[in-house]
């Protein structure tokens, strides 16, 4: 027995690798999260600077992709050996702490790492081993990326988002998660939905009220689960972004008019709608059954 056969006839085994998988994802997700805005920064001045006719900026280091340079403390730039960049593990016996000059390394590292593994054995024991599972993966882990981008830069990069989008379009011609006329219209739909929100608020305030990101990535989770679920993602965003910010509000963390992300919540409520979509739906066609609704 070979060891694909082996993962497809074993759950257990195949959870144990899904979350090895999905720490191992998770360390290189921090590296896309602090480097990509960087990224996309550098080439936004370059452009400006060439569409202005004027000398592009000059960056250090040259190089700065998602591969280079390598990882290295911010601090003493000493270059992270492969042992000390174990998932969790390296931040559990280094104690948090550079191993070179002893700086203090964030905690929000490992705790991705762990968001990530658990939302890879989520997809695995939810779908089990199929080509359903491999899909709901990567979109999980592009959305951790883009949770964490925008909390920390308030953007929603399209390098993610657009080809996520069209992804499920694609996988949805083979009817992955759906049919691909609900996929087609839960595109359209989430895009517009967000959009018309978007304008009426700015018609009326004369402010912007979210970024044009946020109907890119509703119109991703259209795209992948169909205009059905569009509903349940809509709703469990807004309550997860409510409760979120009273929360936030009640400790002080933010006041009434600071600008609070969108995309976190529309990526939270897209996972659960994932996961327990189908269910949340039932339940309720059910109880509104009951009562006669």
């Amino acid at each position: 027995m070979n060891i694909i056969d082996y993962l497809a006839s074993s759950p257990a085994a195949f959870i144990i690798v899904s979350l090895v998988f999905g720490l191992i994802v998770g360390s290189f997700l921090n590296v896309v999260i602090l480097r990509l805005p960087t990224m996309m920064k550098r080439d936004w001045q370059t452009q400006c600077c060439e569409l202005l006719e004027q000398t592009p900026p000059t960056f250090e280091p040259t190089k700065f992709n998602l591969i280079f340079p390598h990882s290295h403390c911010p601090k003493c730039q000493t270059p992270v050996k492969a042992w000390h960049n174990i998932p969790i593990l390296s931040y559990i016996l280094l104690k948090g702490k550079c191993a070179n000059c002893q700086a203090s390394i964030s905690i929000r590292y490992p705790i991705i790492e762990f968001v990530t593994g658990l939302l890879a054995v989520a997809a695995a024991y939810y779908y089990g081993f199929s080509w359903q599972m491999i899909a709901v993966s990567s979109l999980f882990f592009a959305m951790v990326v883009l949770t964490m981008i925008d909390l920390d830069e308030q953007l929603l990069p399209d390098s993610i988002t657009l080809p996520f989008l069209w992804l499920g379009l694609a996988l949805n011609y083979f009817s992955f998660f759906t049919d691909l006329g609900s996929a087609l219209w839960g595109a359209i739909a989430g895009y517009l939905s967000l959009w018309s929100v978007y304008w009426a608020f700015k018609l009326l305030t004369g402010k912007e009220g979210m970024g044009h990101g946020d109907f890119k990535l509703l119109a991703c989770f259209g795209a992948w689960f169909g205009w059905q679920m569009l509903p349940v993602i809509i709703l469990l965003s807004s309550l997860v972004g409510a409760v979120v910010g009273i929360i936030m509000i009640g400790l002080g963390l933010k006041d009434r008019s600071s600008k609070i992300p969108f995309g976190p919540y529309l990526a939270i409520a897209g996972i659960i709608a994932c996961l327990w979509g189908e269910t949340l739906i039932n339940n309720y066609l059910q109880i509104a059954k009951f009562h006669g609704v």
